[in-house]
């Protein structure tokens, strides 16, 4: 005879643990392993260095500040996927990051718009008499640890935001509720993340939010997250490293060209930087409706449908 089916209760549902219970646990592991990692750290600090325990909010951005921040929110939203993966009986690569297409031609064009978008932004600014790149900024050797430095700080960046912001979280909340009402939701949050960042200004928050959007659309119609990782390594990697300019309020360091700005906040940004430029979400606008022109179809299927 064939089992009848589970019943529905609060805490399950037709497709196993309901979805909002699911983000509560995955969220508490996430938790879990922070607090582990901080406790071994403070423990070491303590013990064996007798070093101050506090840490400074950084006003500037450096590969070393970008890996161990967002590296280790890849590294522990990672680790917290992979444990809710064996409870549903699920393969990691479902929430996001499948890897056999890894560092394959979805994140190689994404790399390549999102440098292209912001060299766009930037040029609109620059037509105006907003914008103007001043020299070079490092030389020799230097230039080149830069390079791979940044380049390999803004993958992890790419990654870990991503993740955190549009893996584990929208696939299980649009399990629950629906893509798009998870997409504007988890879009909000991600411009919530960036409030702390100094420098940052409403409107550079609103132009997160559009990128957060913007992403969340090609999640859908690529059907994974490394397009949208290309992109935003690209586009942060042209911002800080190549241009040299603030990245939501974050000043660069050993970045290749020195620059400056002149003119109004609507134009330049301000202290946040091109992102809070009235052209960044023009930008953003029209690389959505290119990508809808190459991308017509929804491959994003996280019921199985």
């Amino acid at each position: 005879m064939v089992p009848p089916p589970t019943p529905d209760t609060v805490f399950r549902g037709p497709n196993g643990i309901r979805a909002g219970w699911r983000v509560l646990i995955f969220l508490a592991i996430t938790a879990g392993l922070v607090a582990a990692v901080n406790l071994v750290v403070y423990s070491i600090l303590h013990f064996v260095l007798h070093r101050p325990h506090h840490v400074a909010i950084a006003s500037s951005l450096s590969p070393v500040t970008a890996v161990l921040s967002d590296g280790a929110i890849f590294v522990f939203t990672g680790l917290a996927a992979l444990i809710m993966g064996r409870i549903e009986h699920r393969q990691w690569g479902e929430y996001g990051l499948p890897a056999r297409f890894a560092f394959r031609s979805h994140f190689w064009i994404g790399t390549l718009i999102g440098f292209l978008a912001i060299s766009a932004s930037l040029f609109a600014i620059f037509a105006l008499h907003g914008f103007h790149l001043d020299g070079l900024a490092i030389h020799g050797k230097t230039l080149l640890t830069a390079t791979a430095a940044w380049t390999g700080a803004f993958i992890l960046v790419g990654l870990g935001e991503e993740f955190a912001f549009r893996g584990y979280l929208q696939f299980t909340l649009t399990t629950g509720m629906g893509f798009w009402p998870a997409a504007i939701l988890l879009s909000a949050l991600f411009g919530l993340a960036h409030a702390g960042n100094p420098g940052e200004s409403k409107v550079g928050l609103l132009s997160v939010v559009c990128f957060a959007l913007l992403f969340c659309f090609i999640l859908r119609r690529t059907g994974n997250l490394w397009w949208v990782v290309g992109f935003h390594a690209g586009w942060d990697w042209g911002q800080t490293f190549f241009y040299g300019v603030s990245d939501s309020g974050l000043a660069p360091y050993h970045n290749l060209f020195n620059s400056s700005f002149s003119g109004p906040v609507w134009l330049t940004g301000g202290s946040v930087g091109p992102e809070a430029s009235v052209f960044t979400p023009i930008v953003l606008l029209i690389v959505g409706i290119l990508a809808s022109r190459v991308y017509r179809e929804n491959r994003y299927r996280p019921l199985g449908g």
